[in-house]
């Protein structure tokens, strides 16, 4: 990235000009009028053209773009949240920019801080404004992952500005910062801001319902449809193109299904993302064998009390004892 500077907008186009249709972008029709940015710059997003895009989330998220909504997309891990919101950045060549709220994020790490700086070959103190005020004043989506894992002192800083104008006030500069038209701001979360009474994501915590409110629109992502998932693994895996790989996709995809489904209903604490089932596509290319794939991409990661029941699961898929394989 950048130095962050107080100067203007001069790296970024002022506003987004082309028109751009869903159906072209993103493969279903729509009446919503869309307007992308020319040309991209240094931070808009790759393009990844094997991604699949679930309409309902798109457009939520293009609702974020074209109105400046401010959208959260909650779901459980792996089902590209975050990606979602990159790839329609990347095709409306929109600058993006990802931060995770660890708990290692500090309210000075987002507002800035003063630092020592060397001016004229002195050293002086100066204030070094933080990615919010940086992003602020620029059209940028600024995208918080892991939104329900933030430190309280952290949230309340996005308090202000998940308001459509909110301003941001730095004191120690004695600044209000309004932002940018085409600034716009999202979020992915695990939960929905209710806390983790699953004990799956440990870390997380709730989210004071005042801040919940202010997000205009709270879109849910799933996994995918079956065949999606093997459109994005035959794109990603040219190889197994073919007959016979697609029919062995077809099962590693029937397989991380069965996971999914005993994930939510509690039976199984580890799932099978997509890109769970990439990785093993992957390995099995290497090892040219599929069970000892499955064993080193996913089996060795889950808890020995429940491999019993991923077991079972692999014998209606494969025929095969995965555990005697072992």
């Amino acid at each position: 990235m950048k130095p962050m500077t107080k100067t203007a907008t001069q790296e970024f186009e002022e506003k987004p000009t082309k028109k751009c249709s869903t159906k072209t972008l993103f493969g279903f029709a729509s009446d919503m009028a869309l307007l992308g940015y020319a040309k991209p710059n240094e931070y808009t997003p790759e393009i990844d053209t094997a991604y699949q895009f679930d309409p309902t989330t798109t457009r939520a998220i293009l609702a974020g773009f074209m109105h400046n909504r401010r959208v959260l997309v909650q779901g459980y891990h792996g089902t590209g949240k975050s990606t979602h919101i990159e790839q329609v950045a990347a095709r409306l060549n929109w600058a993006c920019i990802r931060i995770n709220l660890d708990s290692h994020i500090s309210r000075t790490d987002l507002i800035g801080r003063d630092a020592i700086v060397v001016k004229d070959g002195q050293q002086v103190t100066a204030f070094q404004e933080g990615i919010i005020p940086w992003a602020l004043r620029r059209p940028i989506a600024l995208v918080f992952d892991e939104y329900d894992a933030g430190r309280p002192d952290v949230m309340f800083v996005l308090q202000r500005i998940l308001e459509a104008r909110g301003k941001l006030t730095l004191l120690d500069q004695n600044t209000v910062i309004t932002p940018h038209p085409y600034f716009r701001m999202f979020a992915t979360s695990n939960t929905i801001g209710l806390g983790d009474a699953t004990g799956l994501y440990h870390g997380t915590q709730p989210i004071n319902q005042g801040q919940m409110d202010r997000w205009n629109i709270v879109t849910t992502l799933n996994y995918l449809a079956p065949e999606m998932e093997l459109g994005i693994l035959t794109a990603r895996l040219p190889e197994m193109n073919n007959a016979k790989g697609r029919a062995t996709l077809e099962q590693m995809v029937a397989m991380a299904n069965l996971t999914r489904q005993g994930f939510m209903q509690g039976d199984i604490s580890t799932v099978m993302s997509p890109r769970t089932v990439l990785s093993w596509a992957e390995n099995f290319l290497i090892f040219a064998d599929l069970t000892l794939a499955f064993r080193l991409s996913f089996l060795n990661k889950c808890d020995e009390m429940e491999r019993a029941t991923i077991a079972e699961y692999y014998q209606r898929c494969f025929d095969v004892d995965v555990l005697a394989a072992a």
